[in-house]
């Protein structure tokens, strides 16, 4: 039983890191608006959507069991910094990982996906993808995503 105590130890302490990994969609979404600031405008069971302003949206999927994603978009070619800073506090929100982390992948990528379309940069953790597109209704549009996946390394 001694022996059994400091690996349970281990256990607490190690889930308790990858704490943004394993928790309901209920409260990725609380965390995602209070590190936003953003509201939310639809709530399902594993996914969001939120309104930051008139031409920027986040959409938040809740993973089963574990893997969430959440997505940035912004109406136009040229994204403000507000664009990157408020997608990094998301992210983090999601999948903590640092907010600046994540905003400067996310530049990155977008900066990529300028010339290429479409962009990855991969984070321990996660991977942050970016597409630059014009769409026929919307004109140009920025899409990134900070989606987290299984490799923590």
């Amino acid at each position: 039983m001694r022996a059994l105590l400091p690996v349970l130890a281990l256990v607490v302490l190690s889930a308790g890191s990858h704490s943004a990994w394993a928790q309901s969609c209920d409260t990725l979404i609380d965390k995602v608006t209070a590190e936003t600031a953003a509201k939310a405008t639809e709530r399902r069971s594993d996914y969001a959507n939120f309104t930051v302003g008139p031409d920027m949206t986040l959409s938040l999927a809740c993973g089963a069991p574990d893997l969430s994603s959440v997505g940035a978009q912004y109406r136009g070619a040229s994204p403000p910094d507000v664009y990157y800073e408020t997608f990094g506090r998301a992210g983090h929100a999601v999948t903590g990982i640092d907010a600046a982390t994540i905003t400067e992948a996310a530049r990155k990528a977008q900066a990529a996906a300028v010339r290429l379309r479409h962009s990855n940069v991969d984070l321990g953790g996660a991977r942050i993808t970016c597409s630059a597109m014009v769409s026929p209704d919307k004109g140009p549009l920025t899409l990134c995503a900070v989606i987290e996946h299984s490799d923590r390394s």
